[in-house]
């Protein structure tokens, strides 16, 4: 059985239930005072700017070799007009996974890398009804695209989870 704890590098106490997953509750460029503005809205799984940006929230899944399951990042993706229409379209049908893949920008800044996640590239695959878009990172050297297509250790996971505890601190 793998041990669900973990000893935090930042303040060196131990934390029962690691966690697998974090999510964003909205894409980096949304401000409270968009609001109030009717061309604006931000919902749990769309977001819209202005009435210029469009986002949807997606999976970020990196496999991780020793655990058994897969560490996911729930994050917000830039979508171009004519595809967040089409997702749109095809939110409710059955089979929309057949969908072609489209083309992201990440617009999720995740705290634990050395270089800002803003504005990766990506492709948002539409997944089975019920369940979240995912994405595929661009493959490059920035430290999430080798995550994503390399894989992690459980003991990385831990390390984020120490990270994202702290965030703030």
């Amino acid at each position: 059985m793998i041990d669900q704890g973990y000893e935090c590098g930042h303040c060196g106490e131990r934390h029962e239930g690691l966690p697998f997953s974090y999510g964003s509750g909205a894409p980096a460029y949304w401000r409270e005072e968009f609001a109030a503005d009717e061309r604006s809205r931000l919902e749990d799984e769309i977001c819209v700017i202005q009435g210029e940006h469009f986002f949807v929230r997606a999976r970020l899944v990196i496999p991780v070799h020793d655990a058994g399951e897969d560490f996911e990042w729930g994050i917000w993706t830039t979508l171009s007009r004519p595809n967040f229409a089409r997702m749109l379209e095809v939110w409710d049908t059955p089979g929309r996974e057949a969908e072609p893949a489209y083309f992201g920008w990440l617009s999720t800044e995740l705290p634990v890398y050395p270089e800002s996640t803003i504005n990766l590239k990506l492709m948002v695959h539409t997944a089975p009804l019920g369940e979240r878009p995912h994405v595929l990172v661009e493959p490059t050297e920035h430290p999430l695209a080798v995550e994503q297509h390399r894989g992690i250790t459980l003991a990385r996971v831990r390390q984020i989870a120490s990270l994202v505890q702290h965030a703030g601190a």
